[in-house]
């Protein structure tokens, strides 16, 4: 062990009374340029803590700390309390230790076993978190080893992403573009509530990693991404939607060329993701007014039930066609293919009536944006809604029909009605009092016409 460092300021009670107090540490170098031994005393009342700081390298600091200070109390009296000696002496072992951590994983490898294991139960839910953490967590933070990564760095990165534009569609091999840094309070908010979801990625895959970093004999501290809360009243709590006659106008200024209207209209009966309206094969409906969701968000199938009208509109859709053809075809999409065989056919100088293209057309990820913007610029709807507003539209007329929450929340896919009443519980308890004002008993009473209210 090596010796112990003298300090008139630190090593005794009365020398330690006389600092002052506050959230600053003192701290005495133990290891040049590598550890420290700190001392924090808030209020004169308290006793002071003892802290050991690490330098990691490129002006970082991981700061833990080790016990109290003997300031009022005898450290033979409690194992926690800590002499100027006994805390340099757990300084040393912690630094041993941490070198010992220092072999385990970065983030970057803790991520990939998340999503790994992700993956074998809900393949949607591991893909989103595995583009999410490539793109906006492990250029910060993915080269940090979990012993290392500390409440400062999972703070600095949070509040540096919160204050970026967020990203837009780049084309292979240019630089990546942004958009405009958010400004007003609904792009705050808006921004906010994207970075604590990313955050929330970042804390799953972290608390997942500490049980097998302990069966390796690496002990991780969970109290450094822990500690990092996300952003407060970022939600809106109530999300945008179309009353009824909007939305036949919408449906009616959709493109139904390229197969968008036919989207457009699924959504709108079924309230149905925009993923899961693309995964829907023919066989999915069912002839009991059933629609068969078997890739859902949170990986677990279900049963969308449909009105009359919702059924009409899909055994028109499948009649006559293969169950294993995608449902809601981009036609587009095919004749684009199409184009593209008939002009390679010219060029080897074959008849272009030769071409032939397997009629998939699934609509890919984002293929909605841009029809829908000129949908929504057709039908005179301002200001614009986004594709998944139309499920937001479902769930808002379902509500204000009078569809129990329970049920409104089973066929969305939700396990209960806590995302539901948090989205749409407004619209609720304006059934509720309606409700109440319609039903509730009276009594004859009757206003005294000689009293009058006084405005306040």
């Amino acid at each position: 062990m090596a010796r112990t460092v003298r300090d008139a300021k630190l090593e005794t009670r009365a020398a330690r009374d006389r600092l002052h107090t506050g959230q600053t540490p003192h701290f005495k170098t133990l290891v040049p340029g590598k550890l420290h031994l700190g001392y924090r005393r808030k209020k004169k009342d308290l006793p002071g803590q003892w802290l050991v700081r690490h330098y990691l390298g490129g002006e970082r600091y991981h700061i833990a700390p080790l016990g109290l200070a003997d300031d009022f109390q005898d450290a033979a009296d409690d194992a926690d309390v800590l002499t100027f000696a006994d805390a340099q002496r757990a300084a040393l072992v912690h630094k041993q230790a941490r070198q010992r951590r220092s072999k385990g994983k970065t983030v970057a490898e803790a991520i990939k076993d998340y999503v790994t294991d992700v993956r074998m139960e809900r393949p949607a839910t591991a893909d989103n978190a595995e583009q999410t953490a490539t793109t906006l967590i492990l250029p910060a933070l993915g080269r940090i080893k979990l012993a290392d990564l500390t409440t400062d760095d999972i703070t600095d990165w949070r509040n540096a992403l919160a204050k970026q534009g967020a990203r837009l569609r780049t084309r292979p091999g240019e630089k990546q573009k942004f958009k405009a840094a958010p400004a007003t309070k609904d792009e705050l908010r808006a921004r906010r509530a994207t970075v604590n979801r990313v955050l929330g990625v970042l804390k799953a895959s972290l608390n997942a990693a500490v049980a097998p970093a302990r069966k390796v004999g690496v002990t991780l501290d969970p109290t450094q991404w822990q500690d990092v809360e996300p952003f407060e009243k970022v939600y809106a709590g109530r999300p945008g939607f179309l009353s009824v006659a909007e939305s036949k106008r919408l449906i009616n200024a959709a493109d139904a060329a390229s197969g968008f209207r036919d989207l457009v209209r699924a959504a709108l009966i079924t309230g149905c993701r925009y993923g899961e309206l693309c995964a829907l094969k023919v066989s999915d409906f069912q002839r009991g007014k059933v629609i068969y969701v078997s890739e859902s968000k949170s990986g677990k199938p279900r049963d969308v039930v449909l009105t009359g009208e919702g059924a009409a509109f899909f055994e028109q859709l499948t009649a006559g066609r293969a169950g294993d053809e995608i449902m809601l075809r981009n036609r587009g999409r095919v004749s684009r293919a199409l184009e593209q065989q008939q002009e390679l056919l010219r060029k080897q100088g074959k008849p272009e009536k030769d071409a032939k293209i397997e009629d998939v057309g699934r609509w890919h990820k984002s293929e909605q944006s841009r029809p829908m913007a000129e949908a929504c610029k057709r039908a005179k709807i301002l200001p614009a809604v986004g594709f998944h507003q139309l499920r937001h539209t479902w769930a808002s007329l379902a509500v204000m029909n009078e569809m129990p929450l329970m049920v409104v929340a089973r066929n969305l896919g939700h396990a209960n009605t806590l995302m539901v009443e948090k989205h749409y519980g407004h619209l609720h308890d304006d059934y509720i009092k309606k409700a109440i004002r319609d039903s509730a008993p009276t009594f004859g009473f009757a206003k005294d016409k000689k009293i009058a209210v006084l405005a306040r």
